[in-house]
């Protein structure tokens, strides 16, 4: 993303705005594509983060007790 990289929590409210947007009979095809498009790299996003989340808690696991995610 150009803009600073936004929160988990951000991110899925950001998405659940253009569910909002996508939903509307009114979107053009154009706009809808748009809206597509910037959804899928949100989604890609947080599942990078939460990929980096559970590495991370893969590791202190194994520092520590075993505990299944």
């Amino acid at each position: 993303m150009a803009e600073k990289e936004l929160k988990l929590e951000e991110s899925f409210d950001k998405l659940n705005q253009i569910i909002v947007q996508l939903e509307k009979s009114d979107v053009s095809l154009e706009d809808s594509f748009q809206l597509y498009q910037e959804g899928i790299k949100l989604l890609k996003s947080c599942n990078d983060s939460i990929d980096k989340v559970e590495k991370q808690l893969i590791i202190l696991s194994e520092n520590g007790e075993s505990n299944e995610l």
